[in-house]
């Protein structure tokens, strides 16, 4: 086998989003597509020649394909190693931890994430740093600038290795190892928490359902929860990974993951209920009769981590994306600790993570984690909450109820318009932008406003400086809300509008969450004039 160099013309459109460059398969299907954004990776992250590179993926469709091209690409720039999960396959966590275990010079996800999968789905890709999380915006900003200017790749010649089988072989120079992509990940989540109080918990009556939505995590799931702590089978949904993730959305929502949902709220539901999505790095949960929001998922978590044997001498910090609730800072001021309040974007929590100013952070978009690798991840926070459920010995209801006493409750939604036109959505930004001077001091009903602004991140590490990350506008009371373009979509623009409306009263404390904050819905979209601007009479989801 030879190696080539090919002749290519640039792709204009290859920026990569807050989580690396997603389109849909027939894009990635183009001729020289997916080589390109490879090539620029080689050509922009020189420490992978002559080092080794992690390459794995959820398994949609396209993955094999696109395996096989970049292995070929990575001995042909040089690569000394690539460790590759067994059928191409690995959650995204799994991956950041392989990086970190096995100090290798970074890797690569091929994932959509939450994202629908199958021949007309979507596909993507991103590059993991060495740390083991999403590379930095100046790395992903030089691969972008390095794709607009490409004029060849290199690749060997009518190569392919045989991903099915656990070893060691050989393509071109590069040595390939394929390993099982479950087992160093399970090792490690049982070295965080205490398993043995869980397997109890589980042994006393409990009972629990994860929804795996077709996805990578149905393999975990099935390695942690039943073959190492003991829960029966019947206690997974949808756990046999599938290529176009069922003809389903593997988007852990009150939406795509209803049939969990409706098993938790029956009368006689599971006592703690569970999902993830399609690259295992998101998470849903659930208690018999209550839905607990991302939000209050990550500040619980924070607030009982000393509960958890990897955690129990406290936490050092924690950190919250800009839209995600203040439910976090509640916990962080009570325990004395420093929080911090980042752009969306798991790469943003890096820096802070790896200085050791936080432990715990998360995201409302379903990402929560901790400094145990550098991604979201969802089995992980499954695990925190099955810990804390075993050694508090309450309901999640009860947990819920005793947080919001202590804390008060951040009453928050997330409002979703997707496939807008880019135009109509950019005009609603512009539409608040517009407004930023003059809001603060303006009353609406009983909320007065106390400041409008575009978030603006001063990174307190390296400095940097991340403009234009969401319009916020926040109340005297505490409340507010957010309008921000998600970077995760393949189609048009998406939209997002968060509310949240802060309550201590405690007769107030079990309202109804639409009911709560619909005085801040109707003062959200008076301001930002979104129905009009947009088109559409109500938005797509709400979560």
């Amino acid at each position: 086998m030879e190696m080539k160099v090919v002749r290519t013309t640039p792709f204009k459109d290859q920026k990569p989003g807050t989580s690396g460059l997603r389109k849909k398969v027939s894009v990635f299907q183009q001729a020289g597509y997916l080589e390109n954004f490879v090539q620029s990776i080689f050509d922009v992250v020189e420490d992978l020649r002559g080092g080794t590179i992690v390459i794995g993926g959820d398994g949609r469709y396209y993955n094999d394909v696109a395996i096989q091209i970049i292995l070929s690409m990575a001995a042909a720039n040089g690569v000394k190693k690539a460790i590759v999960g067994q059928n191409g396959l690995f959650s995204t966590p799994a991956v950041s931890h392989i990086i970190r275990k096995y100090k290798t010079q970074g890797g690569i996800v091929l994932s959509a994430s939450h994202n629908p999968g199958g021949p007309k789905g979507d596909f993507g890709i991103k590059f993991n740093g060495e740390n083991g999380g999403p590379a930095s915006e100046s790395v992903t900003n030089a691969i972008f600038q390095n794709s607009l200017k490409i004029d060849d790749y290199k690749i060997l010649d009518k190569s392919k290795i045989e991903l099915g089988v656990c070893g060691t072989s050989k393509l071109g120079d590069m040595e390939v190892e394929i390993i099982d992509p479950v087992s160093d990940y399970a090792d490690l989540m049982e070295s965080l928490f205490d398993f043995n109080a869980i397997r109890d918990w589980l042994a006393s009556g409990r009972t629990m359902r994860f929804d795996a939505m077709h996805a990578i995590t149905g393999s975990y799931a099935k390695a942690v929860f039943v073959e190492r702590l003991g829960a029966p089978e019947t206690a997974l949904m949808n756990a046999t990974p599938s290529p176009d993730f069922g003809g389903a959305h593997p988007d852990p929502n009150p939406v795509y993951a209803k049939d969990l949902f409706d098993t938790m709220f029956a009368d006689n539901g599971p006592d703690f209920g569970a999902a993830s999505d399609g690259d295992g790095d998101r998470n849903i949960i659930l208690g018999r009769g209550i839905f607990v929001s991302p939000s209050d998922s990550v500040a619980v978590i924070a607030a009982n981590a000393h509960l958890v044997p990897a955690y129990k001498t406290g936490i050092a910090g924690v950190a919250r994306s800009m839209p995600t609730s203040a439910a976090l800072d509640r916990v962080a001021e009570k325990l004395g600790i420093e929080y911090f309040e980042t752009p969306t974007g798991w790469k943003f929590f890096g820096n802070l993570l790896d200085a050791g100013r936080i432990t715990i952070c998360g995201e409302e978009s379903a990402g929560t984690s901790s400094d145990h690798v550098r991604e979201k991840d969802g089995v992980w926070a499954v695990l925190a909450w099955l810990n804390i459920l075993a050694v508090r010995n309450m309901s999640v209801q009860n947990i819920m109820l005793d947080h919001w006493k202590t804390y008060g409750r951040n009453f928050y939604a997330r409002h979703d318009y997707e496939g807008v036109e880019v135009e109509k959505a950019h005009a609603v930004m512009e539409h608040i932008r517009t407004q930023l001077d003059t809001l603060p001091g303006q009353s609406f009903g009983a909320e007065t406003v106390k400041f409008a602004d575009s978030f603006t991140y001063h990174d307190p590490i390296d400095g940097s400086v991340s403009e234009n990350q969401g319009l916020r506008i926040g109340f005297e009371s505490g409340s507010r809300f957010v309008v921000r373009l998600s970077g995760t979509g393949t189609v048009g623009a998406t939209l997002r509008l968060y509310v949240e409306k802060y309550v201590t009263d405690p007769d107030r404390l079990n309202d109804d969450n639409h009911t709560a904050l619909a005085d801040i819905v109707t003062i959200a979209e008076k301001i930002t004039d979104i129905h009009n601007l947009t088109g559409r009479d109500k938005a797509s989801l709400v979560t």
